[in-house]
């Protein structure tokens, strides 16, 4: 299979929320495979850990890594962490929007919870693209831009709205950031990385083991880099529990709701419930 030109050795990644889950397995995978890496999170022991063993697995040890702390919801830190990297390694040809947290809220509760988890999960991805982009841009060199979304972002199930809005919006921002780079005739890819369920801090509520539905973090960066190196926009995961067929049927249903005018997120509502189930098996 062709490789993606940004995915070679020599060259810059950038991954936010590397200090953990999917973006530290990134961190890891890059800078096994020859790029340099930056990895960017709150600071803490956990970023260090993180740096430390992206150093252990580089050709290049601890000169081919850079950790950064950085608040991916606070501009100027986002625009600091560009300084930082660009002074070090001179580039940026892979740039991973990965940060996120999962804290709940629902319609009409928890505000500084819709407040936060925007600030990370959709204004963090917003913060990257406007600093990275028209860095990347000018390079005139090959490039990706990564961000990682969530099928919740798609089908929006109940239970945690603002986790949803905030996934459904890295979907339109990066949506729009692929054309937008089309139409400007850039060298750049664009991403959006759905990850299925996968075994993260974030998602483990403190469990030590993987359950046994869920893959790894490791798994998805498998596929993200078998999605890049296809040239795929969507890279939709799977895991052990759910499959492609399922999913995609998932999504149309989703779709559906509109077309066919049926009640918001028709597949949880009980008069649904046996046409949901037999349009799965159909």
């Amino acid at each position: 299979m062709i490789q993606h030109p940004a995915l070679t050795a020599g060259r810059v990644a950038v991954v936010t929320g590397a200090a953990s889950g999917i973006g530290r397995a990134a961190a890891l995978r890059f800078a096994a495979m020859g790029l340099k890496v930056c990895l960017a999170d709150l600071g803490s022991s956990a970023l260090d850990d993180a740096a430390a063993e992206a150093a252990s697995v580089h050709k290049l040890g601890a000169a081919g890594v850079l950790a950064v702390p950085t608040d991916v919801s606070d501009l100027a830190q986002m625009r600091a962490l560009s300084e930082a990297v660009f002074e070090r390694f001179g580039e940026v040809a892979v740039l991973m929007n990965n940060a996120g947290i999962g804290a709940s809220a629902g319609p009409w509760s928890g505000i500084d919870t819709w407040r936060r988890v925007l600030e990370v999960n959709l204004w963090g991805v917003i913060n990257g693209v406007q600093v990275f982009t028209p860095l990347m841009i000018a390079q005139q060199t090959d490039g990706a831009i990564i961000n990682t979304g969530s099928k919740q972002g798609i089908t929006c199930p109940p239970g945690n709205t603002a986790y949803n809005v905030s996934k459904a919006g890295v979907k339109v921002t990066t949506e729009a950031l692929a054309h937008g780079l089309r139409q400007e005739g850039a060298k750049i890819s664009a991403h959006l990385l759905i990850p299925g369920s996968t075994f993260t801090g974030m998602t483990g509520g403190g469990h030590k083991e993987k359950p046994p539905g869920a893959w790894s973090a490791a798994q998805v960066v498998d596929m993200l880099i078998q999605g890049m190196n296809a040239g795929d926009f969507y890279i939709l995961c799977p895991d052990d529990e759910v499959t492609s067929a399922i999913d995609h049927k998932r999504i149309l249903w989703a779709a559906q709701d509109i077309t066919e005018n049926r009640p918001a997120l028709s597949r949880w509502h009980p008069d649904y419930k046996d046409a949901f189930a037999a349009f799965l098996k159909s």
